[in-house]
């Protein structure tokens, strides 16, 4: 009984040290809406489908139909679902029936070149972001999975193609200042500006890029900037792929772009304390906001691909 006790405290202990919230609510909220605005262009009775099972959520009533009475229309009524939808996963964090902390990313070692063979880097665990999406996509695929389940999933899919195109949800630095790894910018102290009068996580300063507010009208008009900036044209080649690589999706675009954006290839100052935190570059944030709206973007638009072949 110790062990096992030790054994679950060892894992609790891991998982707090690595929470984070990826994007931001607002972030996920906007992404869930380009995915809403592309599925109504493209293939109008998936986005149908999505509607209709996210209202058998078990928590529609509870949760979501008191805010969207609010929405006059019925088109922002829908719209506003989905968004809602995208940022369930961070609003039941202290709801155990349905949170699952390792999910929302995947710690991929970066050990910049230089540091030396004392720094020792540790393999990405499971479950994580990319097991997470293989295993809700194949419960909405499921024919004989109840519609909450599959509600539930549509939720976590919403939110996890997000996540997983947050760079420093991918990817975890190694050096000899963060010997077990910064936990994906977590531990990794920064000022957002020279005159910034306290000290942030690097991975909080990527979550709020997108957008700080949640209210509706500004995640709206948000996704349509972003959609304006990144039209689906622009990832011809990406949205061609199939749409469950997500290996890919981490390994190849969001691990080289913590690396080489987030990271500067390891030599962007910051510290594991929070008092002797350094200030950005005075050129980090320009680079580090159109990253963010670009994968926003791609985020979107590969949501709604996952979805709609998800529901075939």
């Amino acid at each position: 009984m110790r062990i096992k006790i030790l054994a679950i405290a060892v894992v609790l202990a891991f998982v707090l040290l690595r929470t984070a919230f990826a994007w931001n609510k607002a972030g996920h909220m906007a992404i869930g809406a380009i995915a809403y605005e592309q599925l109504k262009q493209t293939n109008p009775k998936a986005l149908d489908c999505v509607i209709e099972l996210l209202k058998q959520h078990p928590q529609y009533q509870s949760r979501w139909a008191h805010l969207l009475d609010q929405r006059p229309a019925e088109e922002e009524k829908r719209l506003y679902l989905c968004m809602l939808a995208a940022r369930w996963p961070d609003d039941i964090r202290d709801d155990p029936a349905y949170n699952h902390e390792a999910w929302h990313f995947i710690d991929v070692p970066f050990k910049p070149t230089g540091q030396p063979a004392t720094v020792q880097t540790e393999r990405a665990r499971e479950p994580n972001v990319v097991t997470a999406l293989e295993a809700n996509l194949a419960v909405l695929r499921k024919a004989d999975a109840k519609d909450a389940d599959k509600a539930i999933a549509l939720c976590w899919l919403f939110h996890l193609v997000g996540d997983i195109h947050q760079p420093l949800h991918t990817t975890t630095l190694f050096t000899t200042d963060f010997p077990q790894g910064d936990r994906g910018g977590t531990h990794f102290y920064i000022h957002a500006s020279p005159t910034a009068r306290t000290s942030i996580s690097l991975h909080k300063f990527w979550d709020d890029l997108i957008l700080g507010s949640d209210r509706f009208q500004g995640v709206r008009n948000r996704e349509t900037l972003i959609r304006q900036q990144h039209p689906a044209a622009d990832f011809k080649e990406q949205l061609a792929e199939p749409t469950s690589n997500f290996e890919k999706w981490v390994e190849a675009e969001s691990v080289p772009m913590a690396q080489t954006v987030a990271y500067r290839n390891g030599t962007l100052p910051g510290s594991p304390e929070k008092n002797t935190a350094p200030a950005l570059p005075a050129d980090y944030a320009t680079a580090a906001k159109a990253t963010a709206y670009k994968q926003a973007a791609l985020a979107g638009y590969r949501l709604a691909k996952v979805l709609e072949q998800g529901l075939e």
